[in-house]
C-alpha cells in the first residue's frame, strides 16, 4: 500500500514578510490534501530555529502572540529577536513552550517534503533551498538559481529585460554614495535619468515591503523614500517632544511592525538596542540633548533600487508548469477598486480593493502578457510556480517586474484564484505545488532513485484513491453566508472523506450546483454579477491550455452553473452543510 507523503509545512522565518507566511503556513495546513499527506507543522522562528508545533498554534492572530513568551515582553509585542542574546538555556525554555526544537540534520527523520511558505530573505533566496539540497530533502518551489534570481531585484531587471525586449529605465544608489551625495543634486540627476515620478525599492524584499513612490519633487520626500528603503528613521527632538508617553510607547510599537517599521533590532548610536523599551529609555536621554536621532535596521540594505514610475494597468500574473517542464500562463489578475498603487495594503490588507480576472484590456494585450511573462519565466531560471508582475501602459506595452518565486498562499492570493479560474481549487493546487516540485528535483540529478520512489508513491496514490462521500456546501443569497460557504467549501477540500460541492440556493427557490471559480469572488455582489457574465474568451483558452494538467490533478470539471433538481439533489448528497444554520446535516 501507498503510504501518505510525510510534508513538513515550513511557515514564519526571519524575513519581513513572516507574518504573510504565517497566515500561508495556516492556509496550507487546513487545506491540504489529508488522503495523499500527513502534514507536520515546522514553525521557523525569527532566529532560525526549526520547531515542530501543533496546530492549535495556527489559531492565534499573529507570531507575537505567542512567540515568545507573553511574559517575556515588557508590556510589548516583540518577536524573539527583541530579547536579545539569549543562553541555550533560556532559548530551549520559550521553545518549548509552543513545542519542540528539531535540528537540521534531524528533519529527514520526520519529513518526506518540505513545503516551504516562508517569504523573502533566507526563504526565496536559496538559502533554505541550500540546506534542503545538503540535507537530501525535496522542497516546494525554484531551486536554487531560480531563487536567487528571484530575489535580486537589480538582476532580475536585466535578465526580463534580455527576455522580452522591454527598455524599463532604473539605477541603484549605495548607502556610501548617498551619505557622501550632493542630495539635491543626486535628486535631480536621478530625475533626469529615469523621470518622475521615481519609484524607490529595497532590492531583497519581497510583498511590496520597502517601496516608495516618490510623487511630489520635494527632497524632503525623496529622503524619506530613501530612507524607507534603507531601512532606517529619523527622529526629531521637535517631533518626539510633541509625543506624550503613550504615543512614544506606540511610536516605538510601529517601528517593531515588519510591514511599517524598520523593525528591531535597531542601530542606535552605535549600539544595537534590541527591545522598545530600552530604545524608549534612550531616545528620551538623547533627545534631551540632541536635535535628531537615526535608528537604523541591523538588517538594512547595502542600496537601494530606483526606477522610473510605470503609468498604466498594474497586473500579476501565475505561471505553473506540466510534467514535460513545459510552462504555462495563468489568465493575469489586476487590483482594482480603492487603491492608487499595487503595495503591501492592496495585497494583504485592504478590504476595498478587489481582484479582476483577466486584466481588463484587450485580447492582443493580454497575449503580450503572457508571451512576455514566459520569455521571463525561462530567462530567469524558474520553475514549478511563480507570479511575475507588470504594467501595460496606455500605448500597450508590456513592462515585468518581480518575479516571486513563492507566491503569497493566503486563501485570497493571486495563484489561488487565478487557479482556481483553470479548474483548481487550493487543494489541488497544493497537491500539484509538491508533485511538480518533486519532478523538478529530479532534473537536478541529485538522489534520483530515492525521488522517483516517492515521486511514483504519489502518483500512484492520487490515481487509485477511491471517490468520497459528495457534499453539498448550502448557501442562500446572501453575504455571512456565501463568505461561510467559501470557507467551508476550502477547509472541505482537503478531506478524507467529503467531496465538497458548491450548492446555492436562490431567492426563487431554485438550487444550483456552482463552479470552484465562483466561490472565489469577494462577496455576493461579485458573484452574482459573474453568474449573469459570459466567461472570457481568454480564460477559455487558459481553460483548454491547462486541460491536461487539470485531468490528472482534479479530473473533469464543469465550469457551467446547473440548476438541480429537488429529486436529483436528494439523490446526489446524503450529507450537507447548511451555512445558515452552519451546521453539517445527514439527510
Amino acid at each position: 500500500m501507498n503510504k501518505k507523503l510525510k510534508v513538513g509545512i515550513f511557515f514564519g522565518g526571519q524575513s519581513r514578510e513572516r507574518e504573510i507566511s504565517f497566515l500561508g503556513g495556516r492556509t496550507a495546513y487546513e487545506h491540504i490534501d489529508k488522503r495523499y499527506f500527513d502534514p507536520v507543522l515546522i514553525f521557523t522562528d525569527s532566529l532560525g530555529n526549526f520547531i515542530r508545533v501543533d496546530e492549535a498554534i495556527l489559531n492565534e492572530p499573529d507570531i507575537r502572540s505567542f512567540y515568545p513568551s507573553k511574559n517575556q515582553n515588557n508590556g510589548y509585542k516583540v518577536y524573539i529577536e527583541s530579547l536579545g542574546p539569549l543562553k541555550d538555556s533560556q532559548l530551549y525554555k520559550l521553545i518549548y513552550k509552543i513545542g519542540s526544537q528539531v535540528k537540521p540534520e534531524d528533519l529527514k527523520g520526520i519529513i518526506d517534503f518540505a513545503f516551504i511558505v516562508m517569504h523573502g530573505p533566507y526563504a526565496e533566496d536559496g538559502s533554505i533551498q541550500g540546506l534542503f539540497e545538503w540535507l537530501n530533502i525535496p522542497y516546494m518551489g525554484p531551486g536554487i538559481l531560480g531563487s536567487g534570481i528571484g530575489i535580486n531585484k537589480p538582476f532580475q531587471n536585466r535578465l526580463m529585460a534580455y527576455a522580452t525586449g522591454q527598455e524599463k529605465k532604473y539605477t541603484t544608489v549605495s548607502k556610501k554614495e548617498w551619505l557622501e551625495a550632493d542630495r539635491s543634486k543626486l535628486f535631480s540627476r536621478l530625475i533626469g535619468q529615469l523621470g518622475f515620478p521615481l519609484v524607490v525599492k529595497a532590492p531583497h524584499q519581497g510583498s511590496s515591503i520597502g517601496v516608495a513612490i516618490v510623487k511630489k519633487r520635494s527632497l524632503e520626500e525623496f529622503s524619506r523614500a530613501m530612507s524607507q528603503c534603507f531601512f532606517e528613521t529619523i527622529i526629531s527632538r521637535k517631533d518626539w517632544d510633541r509625543l506624550s508617553t503613550r504615543r512614544k510607547k506606540n511610536l516605538m510599537e510601529k517601528i517593531s511592525n515588519l510591514d511599517e517599521g524598520i523593525g528591531f533590532p535597531v542601530v542606535f548610536n552605535d549600539e544595537v538596542i534590541y527591545h522598545p523599551a530600552v530604545l524608549l529609555k534612550k531616545l528620551n536621554e538623547h533627545l534631551a540633548k540632541n536635535d535628531s536621532a537615526l535608528l537604523t535596521s541591523v538588517n538594512a540594505e547595502d542600496y537601494v533600487l530606483i526606477e522610473e514610475f510605470i503609468s498604466g494597468q498594474e497586473f500579476s500574473c501565475g505561471v505553473i508548469q506540466d510534467d514535460n517542464g513545459h510552462a504555462i500562463a495563468l489568465p493575469p489578475a489586476e487590483v482594482y477598486g480603492d487603491t492608487t498603487t499595487f503595495d503591501f495594503k492592496a495585497k494583504y490588507k485592504s478590504t476595498v480593493s478587489k481582484k479582476r480576472i483577466p486584466v481588463k484590456t484587450s485580447d492582443e494585450n493580454l497575449e503580450k502578457i503572457h508571451r512576455d511573462v514566459l520569455n521571463a519565466f525561462e530567462a530567469t531560471g524558474m520553475s514549478v510556480v511563480c507570479r511575475i508582475d507588470g504594467f501595460i501602459t496606455e500605448d500597450g506595452e508590456v513592462l515585468l517586474h518581480d518575479p516571486n518565486t513563492l507566491p503569497g498562499m493566503s486563501p485570497s492570493s493571486f495563484i489561488f484564484k487565478q487557479m482556481a479560474e483553470v479548474g483548481f481549487n487550493i487543494t489541488d493546487a497544493i497537491t500539484y505545488f509538491i508533485r511538480q516540485s518533486l519532478i523538478e528535483r529530479i532534473r537536478a540529478g541529485k538522489n534520483r532513485y530515492e525521488l522517483s520512489n516517492l515521486l511514483n508513491n504519489l502518483t500512484n496514490r492520487i490515481n487509485t484513491t477511491g471517490p468520497r462521500k459528495k457534499l453539498a456546501i448550502l448557501f442562500g443569497e446572501n453575504d455571512d453566508e456565501y463568505a461561510l460557504a467559501r470557507k467551508k467549501y476550502s477547509e472541505y477540500c482537503g478531506s478524507e472523506e467529503y467531496e465538497p460541492i458548491p450548492v446555492c440556493a436562490a431567492l426563487n427557490g431554485s438550487k444550483y450546483l456552482i463552479p470552484l471559480n465562483l466561490m472565489f469572488k469577494p462577496d455576493i455582489n461579485e458573484f452574482g454579477t459573474a453568474i449573469g457574465t459570459p466567461r472570457h474568451p481568454f480564460i477559455t483558452k487558459n481553460i483548454e491550455k491547462t486541460r491536461q494538467l487539470r485531468e490528472f490533478y482534479v479530473g473533469k470539471v464543469d465550469f457551467s452553473v446547473h440548476k438541480i433538481s429537488d429529486t436529483d439533489f436528494s439523490q446526489t448528497f446524503r450529507t450537507l452543510f447548511i451555512c445558515k444554520n452552519n451546521e453539517l446535516a445527514i439527510l
